[in-house]
């Protein structure tokens, strides 16, 4: 088992970024390339937050899947053109890409996973869709689907991060938001319409998580446009507890094997 960091420099962000691998290395003693968790964090937290808060490289070990963690800043994983951060294309190719030459990584769409909470998994919804032709698999804890609350938000909100200025820094105009390629229905609608093979979805959140009725909302769009999906709802807040209990779910819900390699 090996928890590397890794430093490289984004054409996408034009900068150094970086990055947490978890490798399990004796996989590699078979010369079968690994599986692949991209794994997005929320807001205010980075790519350390699954590992300090989950049992994320003991599962990444017993299913011998290679989980890779960027830095989301507080972006929401979408492009900012007018600041040259293109956070989606990041995740959606340049990182795949990076990775995928550094190490014993898959190329098979089945073997590319996305998954994210709170505002990780609104990341993962909108980038698994958008790139769906690189994810074959999209899971989102307490995912941060706060287009309603964006669009009615005011400047004055008691949170920095609630107020319109920021949501207008992250998703621009606010007035051409919906029907865009950050909105999520949009974008399963658009998919939908061109017969695109949508990834799997897996939605999960807490009774008593602030973003309840939200990701019911998105359940009951999905259910409206036919769409296979996988939704749960569990006792839990939103916190590391939960996600600590449904990051589990979630690999056992993928495409994987306890099988030993060595």
């Amino acid at each position: 088992m090996a928890i590397v960091d890794v430093n490289f420099h984004s054409n996408c962000l034009n900068r150094m970024v970086t990055y947490k691998a978890i490798i399990t290395t004796e996989h590699k003693l078979k010369n079968k390339p690994f599986k692949t968790l991209y794994l997005l964090h929320g807001i205010t937290d980075n790519h350390n937050q699954w590992i300090v808060g989950t049992r994320i490289v003991l599962l990444a070990n017993r299913y011998r899947l290679a989980v890779i963690m960027p830095a989301g800043e507080n972006s929401f994983y979408v492009d900012d053109e007018a600041r040259g951060h293109l956070y989606g294309e990041f995740i959606g190719c340049e990182l795949v890409e990076h990775t995928r030459q550094l190490f014993h990584l898959s190329e098979k769409r089945e073997d590319t996973f996305i998954a994210g909470l709170s505002m990780g998994g609104y990341g993962a919804i909108r980038n698994g869709l958008k790139y769906h032709q690189t994810f074959s698999h999209i899971a989102g804890l307490s995912s941060a689907l706060i287009l309603d609350r964006a669009l009615h938000s005011t400047p004055d909100d008691e949170w920095i991060l609630g107020r319109r200025p920021y949501y207008e820094s992250i998703f621009g105009n606010l007035d051409e938001l919906l029907g865009s390629d950050k909105d999520y229905k949009a974008l399963v609608k658009h998919l939908k319409h061109e017969q695109v093979k949508l990834p799997k979805l897996y939605l999960a959140c807490g009774t008593e998580d602030f973003l309840l009725e939200a990701n019911r909302d998105f359940h009951d769009f999905l259910k409206q446009e036919d769409i296979d999906f996988t939704y749960t709802e569990g006792p839990g807040r939103h916190d590391w507890v939960f996600w600590d209990t449904y990051i589990e779910k979630v690999i056992e819900w993928l495409p994987l094997s306890t099988e030993t390699f060595i």
